[in-house]
């Protein structure tokens, strides 16, 4: 595929040199009680919002992530646009964070204070900020690429569906809507891009980050199923 040829409709079939890797993986979080219970509207609120305070301060980290991406971009589009998720898309989903935790009682700032990383966050911020500063510009593509890619196409399985749940049918809306897709859409084509440029031990570099940080984005859901603490 060309970099102009990925779109919202195409995520099905970009980049299957890369999906293929992780495509189990993505099988299991579908089948993962987290989504489930989100999608059928049984998932306890507390647990939603458990899952919503890990994963505001994930996003912190993915932004610092993206950053450090936009500095090593090879090229001034790709700069500006890495930069342009990190201030603004995970600016939204922070809104939308904050808005749905404030239907449900509680103030983001505050639950913020009160809050730190579980072991599951830390591990997969902590391996994303070591990969884009550690690796290859390529390398720490793949290694953000799966928060994109998978929570695009969870939005859009669950989307038909939906939730009986208001709060978590606005969740599913957000993810499976036309705004994410097109974000989604604009980190893939640049994969594509770049993928098309590599050698088969890089690329076979990006597979090994792509098939971690997929199985992190499992682990996620199911920290946050079973609101996951430091054990001391």
């Amino acid at each position: 595929m060309t970099t102009a040829s990925v779109r919202p409709s195409d995520s099905q079939d970009a980049l299957p040199w890369l999906w293929e890797v992780a495509d189990r993986t993505y099988q299991q979080i579908l089948r993962h009680p987290f989504l489930r219970e989100l999608a059928d509207g049984s998932l306890p609120r507390r647990t939603f919002r458990h899952y919503l305070v890990q994963d505001t301060l994930y996003l912190r980290e993915y932004a610092r992530a993206l950053r450090v991406l936009a500095a090593r971009a090879p090229d001034d589009a790709t700069a500006a646009m890495f930069g342009e998720h990190a201030a603004g898309a995970v600016a939204a989903e922070r809104s939308l964070h904050a808005d749905v935790l404030a239907e449900l009682g509680r103030s983001l700032p505050a639950e913020e204070r009160r809050a730190e990383a579980s072991p599951t966050t830390l591990a997969y911020t902590s391996y994303l900020l070591a990969t884009v500063h550690g690796g290859s510009f390529a390398e720490g593509l793949a290694a953000v690429l799966p928060c994109y890619w998978i929570y695009w196409k969870v939005g859009r399985a669950l989307a038909p569906g939906s939730s009986p749940d208001p709060l978590f049918a606005r969740w599913i809306a957000t993810y499976g809507g036309v705004g994410f897709g097109d974000v989604a859409a604009a980190a893939l084509a640049v994969t594509d891009r770049v993928g098309a440029t590599l050698g088969v031990a890089e690329r076979e570099r990006m597979r090994d980050h792509f098939r971690i940080a997929a199985r992190y984005e499992w682990m996620f859901w199911d920290a946050a199923y079973r609101r996951e603490g430091w054990p001391l």
